[in-house]
């Protein structure tokens, strides 16, 4: 004997009414259970998911309601498989997010950025689709909601929408090797641009949302070794990369966020990246930790390979670090900041003894910070030899 469906599980039901009104108000009401009653739209093989999808393409504040319902649920596993999974509803959303007039563009954009989390989603760096003429010229979705990022920041294409919520889409999708390969490839149908150079530009944006998504995004691409020569390179054409031989120019972008309006000596600024230098006396450092320290580890992934920790001595990253650890008073940004000192400092095979120790750190002490060799675990530490830094 089945059950009485409780008032919710009815509300629910409510969801495919054919009235408009009841539609609505059904959606309106089930907004604020969503948060904590996931599993009431699952229930009948997930019924008011396969609802939810639907609703999307009804009246605006009908869509509006069912597009928030999804994102808030969408956690769920099952849920997010029978949302990431389906074509059609991908190109429903697709559809909407590219058209200059949707008043939803940013709650699909938050969507879009919770289905990236299932692995299926892949499938958007393959997928064509029709060319929405006023937006873009390329046919591959993933390079359209680029062009919705890059064009519509701040309602310049859609004033109902910043799109802001997309660079969290994108930042998950590179966590695929697939994503990271497009992210820092140049594309030979955009005149060879490299995607990642299109969002780089973001990292100073005044949006957190944007600011955070980007930084995501840069720091997740960066696993990709292959590409560091081209992300470290500001030339183009740079005769050391691989035909189209085009640098990405990426490290002012994700250094100024780390810099505020500190001087610095002409000994540190000598080779610095023009970018980084005559900087306004106040500019103001990145407010936000975990996007410095998602920066930060940027560069660390950048010390991966010797040729790395080359460019990143020889464009005079070792101050910017040593006056961010300085300055922040954050234990994650600071260790992260002695890791890659450990990196670039540090001496490489065949080299002759550094003036700097060994595996050197940076360590907070009083004033400014020192510079400490390391000692094997075992070795006493009360010889240790500090340098300060001036």
């Amino acid at each position: 004997m089945s059950k009485m469906p409780t008032e919710l599980e009815e509300l629910a039901e409510f969801l495919h009414h054919g009235n408009t009104q009841i539609r609505q108000a059904a959606a309106e009401h089930l907004v604020g259970y969503s948060q904590t009653h996931t599993t009431l739209f699952k229930r009948n093989q997930l019924e008011p998911v396969k609802d939810l999808k639907l609703i999307v393409k009804d009246y605006v504040p009908i869509a509006k309601n069912g597009l928030t319902i999804l994102i808030n649920i969408s956690h769920d596993a099952e849920v997010l498989k029978a949302l990431a999974s389906d074509d059609a509803f991908l190109e429903t959303l697709l559809l909407r997010i590219t058209s200059k007039k949707e008043p939803n563009a940013n709650e699909i954009a938050m969507l879009l950025a919770n289905m990236a989390k299932d692995d299926s989603l892949q499938r958007v760096l393959e997928l064509k689709r029709d060319v929405p003429k006023e937006l873009s010229t390329s046919r591959w979705a993933i390079d359209q909601l680029l062009d919705c990022f890059v064009k519509g920041a701040e309602g310049a294409y859609n004033k109902h929408a910043d799109y802001d919520y997309l660079s969290y889409f994108f930042a998950d999708l590179a966590k695929f090797p697939q994503g990271r390969s497009y992210f820092t490839t140049p594309q030979p149908h955009d005149t060879n641009i490299i995607p990642l150079t299109k969002l780089q530009v973001f990292t100073s944006h005044r949006s957190h949302i944007r600011r955070l998504g980007v930084a995501s995004t840069i720091k997740n691409s960066a696993f990709h070794v292959p590409s560091h020569p081209t992300l470290l390179s500001n030339l183009s054409p740079d005769p050391a990369l691989p035909p189209p031989s085009v640098g990405a120019n990426l490290l002012p972008y994700i250094l100024l966020p780390l810099m505020g309006p500190e001087e610095y000596s002409d000994e540190d600024t000598e080779g610095m990246l023009d970018e980084l230098q005559l900087l306004e006396p106040d500019k103001e450092r990145e407010n936000d930790v975990e996007i410095m320290k998602t920066h930060l580890e940027t560069l660390l992934l950048l010390c991966s390979t010797r040729e790395g920790r080359d460019v990143l001595r020889r464009v005079k990253v070792y101050p910017i670090v040593r006056e961010t650890h300085l300055h922040v008073e954050n234990e994650d940004v600071r260790e992260a900041c002695d890791r890659i000192v450990q990196m670039i400092m540090r001496k490489e095979e065949g080299e002759e003894e550094d003036e700097i120790p060994d595996g050197a750190v940076v360590k907070a002490g009083a004033g400014a910070p020192k510079l400490v060799e390391l000692k094997d675990d075992e070795e006493e530490d009360e010889d240790e030899k500090i340098v300060d830094i001036c």
